[in-house]
């Protein structure tokens, strides 16, 4: 069977909420909660924690340390090369890649997404977000170890920065494949980038508590409060190409 690796991206510096990883919700960090989900799922044959060389990212490995997961550190804005680094250190086939401002992450869709990699042999890559109907923050995405090596070559610009974005965005070059889930939820925001993103997320942990909550039943939930949705509605989601 495929061996698939989880890499959690995570860091302090954040140009609209800084120290968002390692804050605190209902008494699991931000990165805790995505370090949870992502052994919930039952697919990893590993997992492991991507972070900078950044002494403010000390913070980070301490709490990797904490939460009994290993830590890889490399370039600060170099992202794809601390992924290949993670996996140089923890081999396997395939990547799962993970970012640790998706406190929200729900362990059915990473299992999904891993059954359907490994339904359909020889791909690339596989994501929810190439067709998006999943809220920004839960989606799921797989690449090759071959494939993200290939990248580590050929790739440049923001291309490094966002890991897998040469790969879906030339498609002609790799074997991409685009999972879609219905109903559209896509009008979610569910991601921790500004202060309303985190006011939403507050909310949703206040009254779920430290559980992984399933998508169904959090979107069931948020239907019915038009102000919590209101809070991150028109939060701008930055372009590919800015840092």
């Amino acid at each position: 069977m495929t061996r698939l690796v989880g890499i959690v991206q995570a860091r302090m510096g954040s140009s609209r909420l800084p120290g968002k990883v390692l804050r605190p919700l209902a008494g699991r960090s931000v990165l805790g909660r995505v370090v949870r989900a992502a052994r919930d799922s039952g697919v990893l044959a590993d997992l492991v924690v991507a972070t900078s060389t950044d002494p403010a990212d000390d913070a980070v490995v301490a709490e990797c340390a904490r939460l009994d997961v290993p830590c890889h550190r490399g370039p600060v804005d170099d992202v794809l090369d601390r992924f290949v680094g993670a996996l140089d250190a923890h081999p396997g086939d395939a990547v799962a890649r993970f970012t640790a401002d998706c406190p929200l992450l729900d362990p059915e869709i990473i299992r999904l997404v891993a059954d359907v990699w490994r339904a359909v042999p020889g791909l690339d890559y596989v994501s929810t977000s190439i067709a998006r109907t999943l809220p920004r923050g839960l989606d799921v995405e797989i690449i090759d170890a071959g494939a993200l090596r290939t990248l580590h070559r050929i790739a440049t610009d923001h291309h490094r920065v966002h890991v897998t974005s040469y790969a879906y965005t030339h498609p002609e070059l790799f074997r991409v494949l685009g999972v879609t889930l219905t109903p559209d939820r896509s009008d979610l925001r569910l991601t921790l980038d500004t202060e309303r993103d985190w006011a939403l997320v507050r909310a949703v942990t206040a009254h779920f508590g430290d559980v992984s909550v399933p998508l169904a039943k959090l979107a069931d939930w948020l239907h019915d409060r038009p102000d919590l949705r209101a809070l991150n509605a028109d939060v701008r989601q930055k372009r590919l190409e800015e840092r």
